[in-house]
C-alpha cells in the first residue's frame, strides 16, 4: 500500500514531462516582452525579424481544445521569452497517440496469492510549430492577419 502513491506521483510526473517547447535560434534573442503582449500570424510581415524556430508539445490527455490552446500558449511564452513579439503560426495537429489495451496478471509470494486487471485508455498529444519573430512598430501587417486583430463587427 506504501507503495501506491509514489507511483502515482511518477506516472502524474512522467506524463507532465512529455510536454515542452524546442527552438532553433535563427538570431539573436531581444530583450524578454510580456506573453500577452505576442500575436499570431498567418505570415511573416514584410520587415519583420525572425528569431527563432519553435517547437511545441502538449501534455497528454484526450485531443482536446485545451491541449490546442496550451500549445500555442507554449509557443507564445517561448517567443516573448526571445523578445519576440509576434508568432507566425504554420500548424498545430494530433501528435503521438498511446495505443489503448488490456492485461491482466497474478502471482504468488509464501501464501499469498494476488491478480490485477489493468486498461489503458488511448490518450494523444498535440503539437506545433511556428516562428518566433519581431515586428517593428509601423510595419505594414498583412490584411488576413488585420483582420483577426480586429474586434468582430456587430450588425
Amino acid at each position: 500500500m506504501r507503495f501506491r502513491l509514489p507511483l502515482a506521483a511518477v506516472l502524474l510526473f512522467s506524463l507532465a514531462a512529455c510536454a515542452g517547447t524546442s527552438k532553433v535560434m535563427l538570431s539573436d534573442p531581444r530583450p524578454p516582452v510580456d506573453p500577452a503582449s505576442v500575436r499570431l500570424y498567418s505570415a511573416v510581415p514584410p520587415g519583420a525579424i525572425q528569431i527563432a524556430q519553435l517547437e511545441s508539445k502538449s501534455a497528454v490527455g484526450f485531443g482536446t481544445q485545451g491541449q490546442t490552446d496550451a500549445v500555442v500558449r507554449r509557443l507564445k511564452n517561448e517567443a516573448a521569452k526571445l523578445g519576440a513579439n509576434g508568432v507566425v503560426l504554420i500548424g498545430v495537429g494530433a501528435g503521438a497517440r498511446s495505443p489503448g489495451g488490456l492485461s491482466v496478471g497474478g502471482g504468488s509470494y509464501g501464501g499469498h496469492v494476488g491478480g490485477g486487471i489493468g486498461i489503458g485508455i488511448p490518450t494523444q498529444q498535440k503539437q506545433g510549430a511556428g516562428v518566433a519573430i519581431y515586428v517593428p512598430p509601423g510595419t505594414a501587417i498583412p490584411a488576413q492577419d488585420a483582420a483577426q486583430l480586429q474586434p468582430p463587427r456587430s450588425e
